[in-house]
């Protein structure tokens, strides 16, 4: 069985994934209603105090009143439900030129892009992919080419992953 810090780590990584689902849940509907792109969600931090950060885009881009207005209309829904149990600061963007990428089809979406991808599972010895994506196999697998080699990742296994802005 697995205990001390190794155990935490996992309960912890369980409980955030099941947060940022939820959280993702709640605030999607309101942010396309408004008229955005729910791009997706992260909540980082330790016990004592989170960061919650919303990103949303649409065609014309984002501004600062937008990121206001979504804020708003985030912040009642969170003084509702109170799905955290924590203090948290709370953050609404534009996902930028490193774009996050949250779901499945953000990987066809961005197919052709160079992307940095973390695994929370080593494949084959190693956790850091950068290279360029390819796409999505078989609705699990994202596909992506790093310095002439092919991997196929387990997109359940996916702790992070980013388009690499080029200048």
């Amino acid at each position: 069985m697995i205990k001390g810090p190794l155990w935490a780590f996992f309960i912890g990584l369980i409980l955030r994934s099941n947060i940022v689902k939820d959280l993702s849940e709640l605030f999607e509907p309101v942010v396309e209603a408004m008229g955005y792109e729910f791009v997706g969600v992260e909540f980082t931090g330790g016990s004592g105090h989170g960061t919650l950060s919303i990103y949303i885009d649409r065609e014309q881009g984002v501004d600062v009143n937008d990121c206001a207005s979504i804020s708003h209309q985030v912040s009642a829904i969170l003084d509702v439900e109170d799905p955290i149990q924590q203090a948290f600061d709370l953050q609404v963007s534009s996902p930028g030129i490193n774009r996050p990428l949250f779901k499945l089809s953000d990987y066809d979406r961005f197919a052709g892009e160079v992307v940095k991808i973390r695994l929370d599972v080593a494949l084959i010895g190693r956790k850091n992919f950068k290279g360029t994506l390819k796409g999505v196999l078989q609705s699990k697998f994202v596909h992506v080419e790093v310095d002439g080699e092919n991997f196929e990742l387990p997109y359940l296994d996916i702790g992070k992953a980013n388009i690499v802005g080029q200048f």
